[in-house]
């Protein structure tokens, strides 16, 4: 150890004597100013009032900071340390202050040579003083001063530490910089001497939006500044374009501002896909790339862009992907980020789409095959190659460790683009054989590595963990693709390389997971450990060869107390926990992006356990080689897990991906059907003739009531030919099937009773329960009446990845498809709005042909009504007393068990108080509705609406509070009263609680009086 004695010895050699002699004039300059005791700041501060004085300061500061430049550790040397906090930096701040024209050019270029010099540490104590300092002068007309103020503020933004970044910014947003900003990028003329300007304000801009969410949405619709930056497209300067693709990259942070930019047409994307392009220096393609993972965070921006420019987005990726050196086992600088930022974009894969038969005919295979193994396409001279030669050669390429820091990003590539595969897309038309079989062939090598590592209990000094997860995924997507050729490979090569260790590796695996599966508590490795042993168990299951061993080794034991600990959120494994990979700034930084869950879901550990459990009880099924010990594990899974997988697909609190499963694994326990909260309630009306207007008649007379409104939407090929949306008539039809109070249809002779009642099960409740015998006939109904997702269930066909879960949604009979249904009106309050009409009827008043079947499944308050008897319950029109806005969410909630919500995020942040009321006064009015009709529901998802809004304005509880007072929604009244409570008195006195009621005053008196009592009782 070093005595301080030596190391002030050592720092005094890093200050030459050259930096000595600068330090002492600058000191000399400094003494000719004078020390003024600033009692608000508590500091002493630098003042002088002589220019010249001013001048030679300035003089002096730039020539010593100079003498900094470049040496670390000569910037962090006491005197300068000393010098920055007590003298330089109060000087500059001081004549900045004094805004001599003569000299301001001069300090903001010194002002740039100081927070490039300096480490922000050491500019701490003036760092809010310099941010106002220099946001003030951005106005200048001086480009000469603007710009470099602008350079300045850049790099203290650039160089914040997270502590004091939040002050910083609140600095700047309170002198409305980016309005100022923007404001100078607008007037921006251009010419040679004001490119430099442009550039730097732009920068500065970027930099600010993406450390700062509340002004990216302002920012991105000033349509003058936005029309400007477009007339920039055409600048062939590098820096012009880096800089407007980083700003465009902060401003497509926000989701609304991506999706404008987007929308406006071809030319931004295609913008994009050129500053991915070849034709531009490295450091234009990554910013390119940046801006493209920005703006395709989101499937539906990714479809949309493919949309516009599919082929040349993919072209664009390949390129990129090729960039990395062709011979160097370490990606350099350059080619190592533009390679990285590719591979990061071509995740794009993760979403099925027309850009996947892209990516195949863009030899996405060859580009995969070349990052894992060095110099492969020297070794592919003859068009075939033996297994064994296929194996030595990926084997050999493996172990060499080549594009190491890519390999995580290729694994998931590959898996997407295998999964992604279909009926219409086969890879081998598209691509090479040979590279697609040795790409499956290094994935198995690579994933069977792995687990022979991971299936130990005490391992866990593995190096290459990071990339486990990716590679055993890979595996499992491959065996699962829909491609039966890269399925049916994939599984051979795995059985290959398993033929020595298979058994071995299979026993230590479940023992593994067994173990695991049971432990009180997780680390980040045992998660890891779990995930990687249950996809292992879960590819191994696929092979026959190995499905008695699991059997007998109660594999699926471990699998089924998984998924009980799952449910019971005893364990939550996300998949980013241990894929780094994933990660981007752009999730950490972006605002107002609804993102979506994943297909899988956040919990993988519980999918992997599903899925594990689908495919052995799938292969259990096909084999029956082991009838007596499969019946035996069936039963007890249907003893501890149906009932929870039950609920599970009831709701909607889980993922596509994991709802598929559970209902995939239920049709081995005689399950079909797709349940939810709304078939619930409208399955009630099964069997009933109430509400009935048809009768289905089979072969022998007998008949089943039904109601046409529920097939139109569930079942069309049931209704007659001439009630068809596509067939019918309109009004004719329309007529006589309103005067016919019953109409029976006479189905073919080959419709089997017994299925055409568990048909109509499905179309009611979204399920069924039916034994093998009577599936068989199912079949053949269900084909006929073309319902491809109850035959997807009742001939157990895999999930295909990614497709979103059916809904139970009424709202088409809304429209064309059940308008000749409809027997009743529900009207809205009685204001016209413009341009109103309706397709059906020519009343003007706002109001909605709906059918009593589905109001009264949902409401117990209109299913008396209609039963009463009164006059009431004959009328064709039900007059609801609320705005036309909330009858549309009504109807919807209604038809669809889903309550529409208002705009979110940087949408409702910037709208004005009176857009705010338009959006929520719906939900007040909805929430009283509710009270009236008992629909508890819908008053619950109301509350939490108006509940998660309601603060977000201060003048939003002022008017909330008289509506619901008006509607004696007194719960609402005091929450909006406890809003206004801290500033009862400036209401008071500006007038606004005039035209209030004396009660509803007093109520937020009160209010006041109790959070002043609560304010005092905290100081006691």
């Amino acid at each position: 150890m070093k005595s301080s004695r030596e190391k002030e010895k050592e720092n005094d050699r890093c200050i030459s004597s050259h930096m000595q002699t600068l330090h002492r004039r600058l000191l000399h300059a400094l003494n000719l100013g004078t020390r003024h005791f600033d009692e608000k700041t508590n500091r002493w501060n630098w003042q002088c009032a002589n220019i010249e004085v001013q001048k030679n300061v300035l003089r002096s500061i730039g020539a010593f900071l100079d003498s900094l430049s470049g040496d670390a550790r000569a910037a962090r040397h006491a005197i300068v340390k000393e010098s920055v906090a007590d003298s330089i930096l109060g000087a500059l701040l001081w004549i900045l202050q004094c805004k001599s024209e003569a000299l301001l050019s001069m300090a903001s270029n010194v002002a740039v040579k100081l927070v490039s010099s300096i480490p922000n540490s050491l500019l701490q104590l003036h760092m809010l003083d310099l941010v106002y300092c220099l946001s003030s002068l951005l106005s200048s007309h001086q480009v000469e001063v603007a710009t470099p103020c602008a350079i300045a503020l850049n790099l203290v933004i650039s160089n914040l530490s997270a502590t004091s970044e939040k002050a910083v910014m609140e600095a700047l947003n309170e002198t409305e910089t980016s309005i100022r900003i923007v404001r100078n990028i607008n007037f921006f003329a251009e010419d040679a001497k004001k490119i430099e300007y442009f550039k730097e304000m732009t920068l500065l801009l970027s930099a600010i939006l993406w450390r700062w969410p509340p002004s990216r949405f302002s920012v991105g619709n000033d349509v003058i500044l936005m029309k400007g930056l477009a007339n920039i497209h055409t600048r062939t300067e590098s820096s012009i374009k880096i800089a407007l693709l980083k700003l465009y990259t902060s401003l497509a942070l926000c989701d609304s501002v991506a999706r404008k930019l987007i929308e406006d047409g071809e030319g931004f994307p295609q913008m994009v896909v050129q500053a991915m392009g070849k034709s531009n220096p490295h450091a234009v393609q990554i910013e390119g790339f940046r801006l493209a993972q920005c703006l395709l965070r989101s499937q539906e921006n990714c479809l949309e862009v493919v949309g516009l420019c599919g082929e040349a987005l993919v072209d664009a990726i390949i390129c990129g992907m090729k960039e990395t050196g062709l011979s160097s086992k370490k990606i350099g600088n350059n080619h190592g980020s533009l390679s990285v930022e590719a591979c990061q974009l071509a995740l794009i894969t993760r979403w099925a789409g027309d850009h996947h038969i892209n990516f195949w005919k863009q030899g996405i295979d060859r580009i995969l095959l070349n990052l894992l193994i060095e110099n492969i396409q020297d070794q592919l001279s003859e068009p075939v190659l033996s297994l064994e030669k296929q194996i030595s050669m990926a084997k050999e390429g493996l172990k060499a460790n080549y594009h190491l820091g890519l390999r995580s990003y290729l694994w998931d590539i590959l898996g997407w683009l295998t999964i992604h595969c279909g009926e219409n897309l086969n890879p081998y038309t598209h691509g090479s054989e040979l590279c697609i079989n040795l790409l499956i062939t290094c994935a198995c090598l690579s994933f069977v590595d792995t687990l022979e590592k991971w299936c130990r209990i005490c391992q866990k000094d593995i190096d290459d963990h990071f990339q486990s997860e990716p590679v055993s995924r890979a595996v499992l997507m491959m065996i699962h693709s829909p491609c039966n050729t890269i399925s049916s490979y994939a599984r051979f090569l795995l059985l290959d390389a398993l033929e020595v260790k298979g058994l071995s590796c299979l026993k230590s695996l479940i023992h593994t997971l067994d173990y695991t599966s049971s432990l009180e508590s997780y680390g980040s490795f045992d998660k890891l450990q779990l995930v990687i042993n249950l996809i292992g168990l879960t590819c191994l299951s696929s092979l026959p060869e190995y499905q008695s061993c699991i059997i007998e080794s109660k594999g699926i034991k471990a699998i089924v107390l998984l998924v009980k600990r799952c449910l019971s959120n005893d364990i939550h494994v996300e998949r980013r926990n241990f894929t780094p990979h994933l990660h981007t700034t752009f999730q950490e930084r972006s605002c107002c992006c609804m993102d979506k869950e994943d297909w899988e879901g956040s919990n993988v550990l519980l999918f992997y356990s599903l899925l594990g459990l689908s495919e052995i009880l799938r292969q259990c099924d096909l084999l029956q080689d082991n009838s007596q010990q499969y019946s035996r594990e069936v039963t007890n899974i249907r003893a501890q897990l149906v009932s929870k997988l039950h609920e599970i697909c009831s709701g909607n609190s889980f993922s596509p991906g994991v709802r598929w499963y559970v209902l995939y694994i239920l049709t081995y326990f005689g399950f079909y059907g797709f349940p939810n909260e709304l078939a619930k309630r409208i399955g009630k009306s099964l069997n009933k003739e109430e509400y009935s207007d048809m009768r289905l008649v089979v072969a022998n007379g007998v008949s089943v009531s039904v109601h046409g409104v529920i097939l139109a939407v569930r079942c069309p090929s049931l209704l007659p030919p001439q009630l068809l949306p596509s067939m019918k008539n309109s009004e004719k039809v329309t007529d006589k099937f309103v005067r016919e109070t019953m109409r029976e249809v006479q189905l073919s002779s080959h419709v089997d009773y017994e299925a055409l009642v568990l048909l109509l099960e499905y179309v009611y409740l979204g399920c069924l329960h039916a034994g093998e015998e009577t599936v068989k006939k199912l079949k053949i109904l269900a084909k006929r009446c073309k319902l491809q997702h109850l035959l997807q269930m009742l001939y157990r066909q895999r999930p295909k990845w990614g497709t979103p879960f059916p809904s139970f949604n009424l709202t088409p009979s809304l429209g064309s498809a059940g308008s000749c249904f409809s027997d009743v009106i529900l009207e809205a309050k009685s204001n016209k709005l413009v341009g109103w009409t309706c397709n059906i009827c020519s009343d003007t008043v706002p109001h909605m042909h709906v059918h009593k079947v589905i109001l009264q499944s949902g409401c117990d308050y209109l299913q008396g009504l209609f039963r009463s008897g009164m006059r009431e319950s004959h009328s064709q029109v039900i007059k609801v007393d609320i705005s036309w806005e909330a009858l549309i969410k009504l109807v919807q909630w209604f038809y669809s068990d889903e309550l529409p919500n208002p705009p979110s995020g940087c949408l409702w942040d910037n709208m004005d108080d009176e857009e705010k009321l338009f959006n929520l006064q719906p939900y007040v009015e909805l929430c009283w509705l509710a009270e009236f009709w008992i629909l508890e529901n819908i008053q619950e998802a109301c509350w939490d609406v108006i509940m998660s809004c309601l603060d977000s304005s201060s003048q939003l509880p002022i008017k909330i509070i008289k509506m619901a007072y008006n509607h004696s929604l007194w719960k609402l009244v005091d929450v909006a009263a406890n809003l206004m409570a801290p500033s009862y008195h400036q209401l008071q006195n500006s007038g606004e609680l005039e035209e209030f009621d004396d009660a509803l005053v007093h109520l937020i008196y009160s209010a006041s009086i109790q959070l002043n009592q609560e304010g005092k009782n905290c100081f006691r």
